[in-house]
């Protein structure tokens, strides 16, 4: 295939730009860092809590609207074994802001923490803190790949560059301007990249809509046309697996640090809480224009279009399905404009990851390893680590083939490790570390137990309706659900016989490693991480400014 100049062009100008407002937003950011008395991790980490609510909807929607939600949102519609049934992402994410804004933003702004860990730091003290950050840590961490290999995706389907060239140039420009002006940068860039999605996804999908080379989709929704229904079905066997995924990208996305980054940034609880419920909608909204093209692939007679037949799906290229949509079914100057969403998406996730990571390092390992660490030496550390973040994440783009083992490894270990851990800390007083210990051990376990095909992991713990399939043993239980609730229950039952024996002295104080009777509820006094007392934020104070 020839490079399609004009893509090309546009994905150079788009780079400029986001660039460009990046390095401004990185001016802006140390001109506060001079004039702030908030701490240095304050500043690059949450924008000294200065977000207002326009530019908070704008960051939280693009953090999770990457290049994955938009690209696997049509592929999964299109796939003939699969269809709308399994392509929940936007509800999914819906759900979570919900939730979020609902139950978690308001203990984690109102004590001013500066990551979603500081909770465990102030009552299970820093090493065990330091142990359980490192699940987040490699979250984020196996979410670059993600969200690149996705804007790799859509490049190779317009150009002959070498995918991992194209992969490297995205992440150069995201890991340049977060590096040089932390959440600012990121902020502002989420800004235009989330408008330059939602604008050019819906300017394509008409276009898309008007080709005159497939079935009506009405129709097709729920006939065996070109291929399957795109409505798509679930089996019986699979009704609880179909509860156990969309529990897992619902509810365990309130353990990622991307989430609670922005509500901690925001300038008031009452914002936070705002900024969720209303990135709930738009999310919808953002989803609907990805769910009718793949519904118009679905429909699509492959030999009235440039791309012929076989279809994508027959091809193996159904994970293109969209970027392929817009290239044969659009003019050239819509497909363009489609390609600039996609990169977009793709690069407000990344630059998100990045951050969320470097947060945690700094603020979770780091200064727990260097709590006597000068403002200069936290400047640097926040700076290397964004690139050796960028430059490893980036690096794992090469197992492209096994890029679905980044998923799954990612969502796993936050909502079968990560979200048990955060409902105890916020919500279950008795808990301790001898509950988070205990936890964390059985839930990695049962994790491993309960197989992987993806990893090569044998099923060891077989649920009822366990069945074997082309080789491998299909869970067909919530098993997912059931390790995190079994890490919760472990959780508050160890905690409550820990807390019981030394409270009453059944044990002696010597052997209480955690310090159980001394220990402190988050809420005492929360800290910021500089070790300065945290300021409450004035619900008048001003706005992140917007004004370019």
């Amino acid at each position: 295939m020839a490079v399609h100049i004009p893509g090309l062009i546009m994905m150079f100008l788009f780079y400029l730009l986001v660039l460009g407002i990046g390095i401004w937003a990185s001016i802006k950011s140390k001109k506060m860092e001079k004039n702030t008395h908030s701490g240095q991790l304050e500043v690059s980490f949450l924008a000294n809590r200065k977000v207002g609510l326009a530019m908070g909807v704008f960051t939280m929607t693009a953090t999770w609207v990457g290049g994955a939600f938009i690209i696997g949102v049509a592929e999964t519609v299109y796939d003939p074994t699969k269809g709308l049934i399994w392509a929940l992402i936007p509800l999914q994410m819906s759900v979570s802001f919900i939730i979020g804004g609902l139950f978690f933003a308001k203990p984690m702004r109102e004590n001013n923490y500066i990551t979603m860990m500081d909770p465990f730091q102030r009552k299970y003290g820093k090493t065990l803190t330091a142990v359980l950050a490192i699940i987040p840590f490699i979250s984020e961490l196996m979410w670059v790949p993600v969200t690149l290999i996705s804007l790799g995706v859509t490049v190779s389907v317009f150009s002959d560059l070498p995918l991992s060239l194209c992969i490297w140039i995205s992440a150069a420009v995201a890991i340049t301007y977060t590096l040089l002006g932390g959440l600012y940068s990121v902020v502002f860039t989420d800004v235009v990249q989330l408008s330059l999605v939602f604008c050019s996804l819906w300017l394509c999908t008409p276009f898309v809509l008007a080709s005159d080379v497939y079935t009506d989709i009405t129709k097709t929704a729920f006939n065996n046309t070109s291929q399957a229904s795109w409505i798509g079905h679930i089996e019986p066997d699979d009704v609880w697996r179909w509860i156990d995924n969309f529990l897992a990208m619902s509810v365990g996305n309130l353990a990622f640090q991307d989430f609670h980054q922005r509500i901690l940034s925001s300038s008031s609880t009452s914002t936070a809480r705002m900024i969720c419920f209303i990135a709930a909608g738009v999310v919808l909204v953002i989803g609907i224009p990805p769910v009718l093209i793949g519904a118009v692939a679905a429909s699509t007679d492959w030999n009235s279009t440039t791309y012929g037949f076989p279809s994508p799906y027959e091809r193996g290229e159904a994970a293109m399905v969209l970027p392929i949509i817009l290239l044969h079914l659009t003019p050239t100057t819509i497909f363009v404009v489609g390609m600039g969403a996609i990169a977009g998406a793709a690069m407000s996730s990344t630059d998100s990851c990045l951050l969320a990571a470097t947060s945690i390092f700094t603020t979770n390992i780091y200064k727990i390893i260097r709590h006597k660490a000068s403002h200069r030496e936290l400047q640097w550390v926040i700076r290397v680590s964004i690139a050796v973040v960028g430059i490893v994440g980036t690096s794992l783009t090469h197992l492209d083939s096994s890029i679905l083992a980044f998923w799954i490894l990612s969502s796993d270990l936050t909502y079968t490790i990560m979200l048990p851990q955060l409902i105890c800390i916020l919500f279950i007083r008795v808990s301790n570390g001898y509950g988070a210990i205990t936890g964390y051990v059985v839930s990695f376990v049962m994790r491993v137990l309960c197989g992987e095909p993806v990893f090569n992991l044998p099923v060891i713990l077989h649920f009822p309706g366990c069945t074997w399939k082309d080789g491998v043993y299909i869970q067909h239980w919530p098993f997912k659900t059931i390790c995190m609730l079994s890490a919760l229950i472990s959780i508050v039952m160890i905690s409550y016989v820990a807390s019981f024996l030394f409270n009453k002295d059944i044990l002696p104080e010597k052997w209480d490693v955690f310090k159980v009777k001394h220990q402190k509820t988050p809420t005492d006094g929360a800290k910021g991480c500089d070790g300065e007392k945290a300021a409450v934020t004035n619900e008048n104070e001003p706005m992140l400014e917007t004004g370019c």
